[in-house]
């Protein structure tokens, strides 16, 4: 068995390319840039969720208050009626990228952590470069890519924005499967 400490240069080197990867998809290649509309009236839309002093929090309406409720007659009415909204209220300001960027490293640090955890337990010291390429690109891109399914399942998310967060995940996990294969101790 391989020690986690002795993977610390491959789980930082992964959460590196990784995160230059990203940075390169999202500014060069852009293909996130259609995955949110523009809502009709914005500014409208915008002043009512103001004026109502709604804080920043995930919110679903209409909201049953309980399972119970689901048969409730005004809820299944005004479901009917539309619109029915999952909405997301982040903070005001500037987005603060620097944060941002930093909290997506750790994420990143995380899941390769995660990743060599099992690693280090399913491949023996001198495993072969495919091998350890299969069990570590396997487990990233379950860390990468996985979660992403439910929101489009039960949130009704666009299947082509998490397909496309899906493929992004996929690269991160194999540009992190090559550099512990690359790394990993003989």
């Amino acid at each position: 068995m391989v020690a986690l400490a002795s993977l610390w240069l491959p789980i930082l080197l992964a959460a590196v390319v990784a995160h230059i990867a990203s940075s390169l998809l999202h500014m060069l290649v852009g293909h996130h840039a259609g995955d949110l509309k523009q809502l009709p009236q914005e500014d409208t839309l915008l002043d009512a969720v103001r004026s109502a002093a709604v804080a920043p929090g995930d919110y679903l309406a209409p909201r049953p208050a309980s399972a119970k409720a689901l048969k409730d007659p005004d809820y299944v009415s005004k479901r009917r009626r539309g619109p029915v909204l999952l909405l997301t209220v982040m903070s005001s300001g500037e987005m603060q990228m620097g944060k941002l960027l930093t909290q997506w490293f750790i994420y990143l640090l995380i899941v390769f952590v995660l990743t060599a955890y099992v690693a280090c337990h399913a491949l023996p010291t001198g495993a072969p470069y495919l091998k350890v390429f299969q069990v570590v690109g396997t487990v990233a891109f379950l860390g990468f890519a996985m979660g992403y399914p439910p929101n489009s399942i039960w949130w009704q998310h666009r299947w082509s924005s998490t397909i496309k967060y899906m493929i992004d995940g996929l690269v991160y996990a194999l540009l992190g499967a090559g550099v512990f294969g690359w790394l990993w101790p003989r």
